[in-house]
């Protein structure tokens, strides 16, 4: 009995050792509805002006529906004396820990602009202060950064995270480093940050934050592992994070109610303070003159975000088997499609639940009435018709900055910025039509439960296309669901005709509006489950452990009768 004893309690301690991080929040819900919009003079003292909700969806700051893809951006149309106005959104709940991730598939950038998603504790800098993703002007890799008082810093095995260290001393007031650096770590890739990020589609941001440190992971839009954004996200699994801030900083005492917040500032102590370092400084005397009177160049000062949710590390509670051990195979098929070239009326067509179908459209064939995004899955970047992405310009690692959040931080020069002067390359006088609300620069997606205008996400105000700056309709954000209405419709291998010739192409009705018709092959993945008794699932191990323990029971039974 004893034994059997043992088993059992092993068994339950299995359950307690599976457990990990299980969703707490998820923002796209209601993404605007989520946060608190900041209005109060920028702590940085930024050439801005926050404004509140209602102004922004007056203004056509912010797109009318907040459960897809947010979208917020600033003003592109009037010269700001005052500032230029902008939006900072600061998260309605604070957190302690756990593991925030961010879909981002474009962010802010070009000279004047400060972007950045981070979060901020009370008491600053006593509560800590945590730069996710951060840069300003034509930069070219994120800064993940720190910003504490005493008694934190980097540590010395740089050989945990992929980054390269450009300030050590996480303290606002160390010696050696300019005013309110912090720590910072440089992300080693290009597509981490502003034009390189958003011309490879955006990625996702992951920031881990427990007791042993804060780490923070980058994956670009081909390389996001599949359940970063799923029900229970696993780092361990993540290879090695681009930053991690551990071995010389108490974690628990120096950062605590955090609040999530991501805004566009312009100039200040920062951008504003090494104006004269970059290419920059060709276009103003200033960072403020430029920015107060060059609306058009900021059509790229905007975030879309896919996706943003926070984790909690949940010890009491294994997630829930959902999947098979074996993962599926998918075998691919090439499927003929006749699209009309003249105008399209596909409508999306839902494949039976019994079968997972994925039709990925290449992007080397236009395809007219089909969108160019979905709203689920990876976004794939299509090249831009009018207006290359501005270049960025090859620079030293940037090192340091003032990144000053609350009042009070001076300004002044970071050490370490980059001095020379490449050949501007920001696409700054670009005219662009007038879109949604009269504010040229902006078409928001428009889903099927986003209204036209920029009014609130339950206005019943039909949605209509704007025109995008290559001068075509922009098409809803819907799936692509260019598929079969069946799997009995597809030709798997083993069912192809004789003689190798490829599937029929189905008949089109004739009609007036539809002229000439090419096939376009698309490639389709037919999900088929493998067998899983090999693997049993969770449960299918614990009805064989009882079993093993009953008949374990009956057999010492049965020994003690004979004797």
């Amino acid at each position: 009995m004893r034994f059997a004893t043992t088993l059992i309690s092993a068994a339950a301690f299995f359950d307690l050792c599976i457990a990990g991080y299980v969703l707490e929040d998820d923002y796209m819900t209601d993404f605007y509805g989520n946060f608190d919009f900041f209005t109060g003079a920028d702590p940085t003292e930024g050439f801005v002006k926050y404004v509140d909700e209602a102004t922004a969806r007056q203004t056509n700051l912010i797109n009318g529906s907040s459960t897809t893809a947010a979208i917020f951006g600033v003003d592109v149309t009037n010269k700001t004396p005052g500032g230029r106005p902008s939006i900072r959104v600061e998260s309605k709940k604070k957190y302690d820990g756990g593991l925030i991730v961010l879909d981002v598939a474009h962010m802010p950038f070009g000279c004047g602009t400060w972007p950045a998603f981070w979060t901020l504790g009370p008491d600053w800098p006593t509560g800590g202060e945590i730069d996710i993703l951060e840069g300003v002007n034509e930069y070219t890799n994120n800064g993940m950064t720190l910003h504490t008082g005493p008694g934190c810093s980097i540590g010395s095995d740089t050989t945990q995270f992929s980054g390269s260290v450009t300030t050590p001393n996480c303290d606002v007031a160390a010696e050696g480093q300019s005013k309110n650096v912090g720590c910072s770590i440089e992300h080693p890739s290009k597509k981490s940050y502003g034009a390189g990020l958003n011309q490879n589609g955006g990625g996702v941001y992951a920031m881990e934050w427990n007791s042993d440190a804060i780490s923070v992971y980058f994956f670009p839009r081909q390389s996001i592992p599949a359940d970063v954004l799923g029900d229970n996200p696993d780092p361990s699994a993540w290879g090695k994070p681009a930053a991690k801030f551990a071995g010389a900083c108490d974690i628990e005492k120096k950062f605590a109610e955090q609040q999530i917040i991501i805004d566009t500032t312009f100039c200040g102590q920062w951008a504003g303070a090494i104006w004269e370092d970059g290419s920059c400084a060709s276009k103003a005397a200033t960072c403020d003159e430029y920015v107060r009177d060059n609306p058009q160049a900021f059509t790229e000062a905007y975030w879309e975000i896919n996706a943003l949710k926070v984790y909690k590390d949940d010890g009491n509670a294994a997630p829930a088997p959902s999947a098979p051990a074996t993962p599926s195979k998918s075998t691919v098929i090439s499927v003929p499609v006749p699209v009309s070239t003249l105008k399209s009326s596909l409508a999306p067509v839902v494949p039976p639940a019994s079968t997972s179908i994925i039709a990925p459209i290449s992007s080397a064939i236009p395809v007219p009435g089909v969108p160019s995004k979905a709203t689920s899955g990876p976004v794939v970047p299509l090249p831009s018709s009018t207006a290359p992405v501005p270049g960025a310009p090859s620079a030293a690692p940037q090192s340091s900055r003032t990144n000053g959040r609350p009042s009070g931080r001076p300004t002044g020069r970071p050490s370490g910025r980059p001095s020379g002067r490449p050949t501007p390359t920001l696409n700054d006088q670009v005219s662009l039509p007038t879109g949604a609300g009269g504010m040229p620069g902006w078409q928001w997606p428009l889903g099927a439960d986003s209204p036209s205008d920029n009014s609130p996400p339950n206005a019943t105000t039909p949605a209509a296309p704007v025109p995008t700056p290559s001068g075509t309709p922009a098409q809803p954000s819907t799936s692509l669901a260019v598929a079969p209405t069946s799997l009995a419709d597809i030709a798997l291998p083993s069912q192809a005709p004789a003689g190798g010739s490829s599937p029929a192409v189905p008949d089109i009705p004739a009609a007036s509006n539809v002229g000439p018709v090419e096939t376009l092959y698309k490639t389709v993945y037919v999900t088929v489950t493998e067998d899983t008794t090999a693997t049993p699932a969770p449960d299918a191990k614990k009805a064989r452990m009882a079993r093993h323990v009953r008949e374990h029971r009956r057999r010492w039974t049965q020994h003690n009768a004979r004797f």
